[in-house]
């Protein structure tokens, strides 16, 4: 890379960063100069690498995620590490070790998480575009809370290597931006197989989104506007979908029944995993050097303790109980049963249809500390992680405004029609600006 640096600095009162880079400016490649910040569980040689996690506080990799090398390669400047719910594990960016992320629509709401801070920097104006990772629903929840767009690309399609493992069967990188049109361009860049992930498959993406869908099927579970669902959050998206309607798309009614059981082998499957990937974290491997003058389990437990934050503690444990002796099969079997449901039911309903549209979370951004017990923060995903039960692709684009919040409209697709998702949600943004 060529050219000379100047110093990226951000009116950053949202505390949407956790690390600000030197920004260089040079010549050549699809982003070339574009400034696009990047998710803090994302390897970047040089640059802190936190997590949000007071454990990982002073680490700095040693190498690139793909992704991020990709970016490199395109010309892009790496404008910083954004904020974020620690290792990935929340829905308003609160539970970040250093501090909350705001909502730049309203600083007293959350901007969704755990991708918060990406959103939040993107929604101010500081970067067109930025990375984040969606486990359950972690990119497309704040672009809809922070009235952005946010894609969860199929799995398999963007490569993981480098990111920080929270839930490896569910996590995806993805693109986000101020439109369709950047999330698109940064997908170009990110998206191809990769040799170091196992998961990675050779899907390139080379799609210039277009706007039309006339005769394009859509179908609208019925568990998307069901109980739980603020109305006038229903209100906007129905109206959304009557705009595609307009554009010559047509409805088609349908059910999701595994819906039922959708959260509850979600959050099986992700806490152990965590469980299991979180283990490094030890003193030992990763994270501040244990006492090692006391017992082992003594040093351990006080490493942990000390670095990982409540919900983290609380997610591991409930990973670590769901895969003891006597209860694997009671849980964790279970919800690979129920997850299979879930992939079979979108099939089902992909047989009839071209896409299925939504919303993309069931309320606005909440208040701040608004959301003080686990079990409400974790109903607040029920829309989003069925998307990645099964591994499909997902956006999330504005679609207007309930009680002067964003509102997002969430299309979803086959495996691997990307392109497709990102079509119909082209077609809508083009219709309303």
């Amino acid at each position: 890379m060529s050219g000379t640096s100047i110093r990226f600095e951000p009116d950053d009162t949202f505390n949407a960063f956790l690390t600000v880079c030197k920004r260089p400016t040079h010549t050549g490649g699809k982003l070339a100069g574009v400034a696009v910040a990047v998710k803090d569980n994302i390897s970047t040689r040089g640059i802190e690498t936190t997590c949000a996690s007071r454990i990982l506080k002073g680490y700095v990799p040693p190498y690139d995620a793909h992704v991020v090398e990709l970016l490199r390669k395109s010309g892009a400047a790496i404008a910083g590490k954004t904020n974020m719910d620690e290792f990935g594990m929340g829905t308003t960016t609160e539970n970040s070790a250093f501090g909350p992320t705001l909502n730049p629509c309203d600083t007293g709401r959350v901007p969704g998480g755990s991708s918060g801070g990406s959103a939040a920097a993107i929604a101010s104006g500081m970067v067109r575009m930025a990375l984040g990772t969606d486990t359950g629903g972690s990119i497309r929840c704040p672009a809809a809370f922070c009235g952005i767009t946010g894609l969860k690309p199929s799995y398999g399609r963007v490569s993981r290597y480098g990111l920080i493992a929270y839930a490896n069967s569910l996590e995806q990188v993805g693109p986000m931006g101020k439109t369709v049109s950047d999330v698109s361009t940064l997908m170009q860049v990110i998206a191809g197989y990769d040799r170091h992930d196992s998961t990675s498959l050779n899907k390139p993406y080379t799609h210039t989104p277009r706007a039309e869908i006339k005769g394009m099927k859509i179908g609208i579970p019925q568990e998307y506007f069901g109980e739980g669902v603020d109305p006038k959050v229903a209100a906007s998206v129905k109206a959304a979908i009557g705009r595609l309607e307009e554009l010559g798309a047509t409805t088609v009614p349908c059910s999701i029944p595994s819906m039922e059981y959708a959260l509850a082998a979600y959050y099986v499957t992700c806490t152990c995993e965590a469980s299991s990937n979180l283990a490094r974290f030890d003193g030992v491997r990763y994270g501040p050097a244990a006492d090692t003058k006391k017992p082992w389990h003594e040093a351990y437990q006080e490493v942990r303790r000390a670095g990982f934050g409540t919900e983290v503690r609380r997610r591991i444990m409930l990973g670590t109980f769901a895969l003891s002796s006597g209860y694997y099969g009671k849980y964790y079997a279970k919800a690979q049963v129920a997850r299979e449901n879930v992939r079979k039911d979108f099939q089902r309903i992909f047989a009839d249809v071209d896409v299925i549209a939504g919303p993309t979370m069931p309320t606005i951004a909440f208040r701040l500390c608004e959301k003080s017990d686990p079990l409400s923060m974790y109903l607040a995903d029920i829309l989003t992680v069925p998307a990645n039960l099964a591994g499909i692709p997902a956006i999330s684009v504005p679609c207007g405004k309930a009680d002067g919040m964003p509102v997002g409209l969430q299309i979803m697709g086959r495996h691997f029609e990307d392109e497709r998702v990102i079509d119909v949600a082209y077609a809508y943004e083009q219709a309303v600006i």
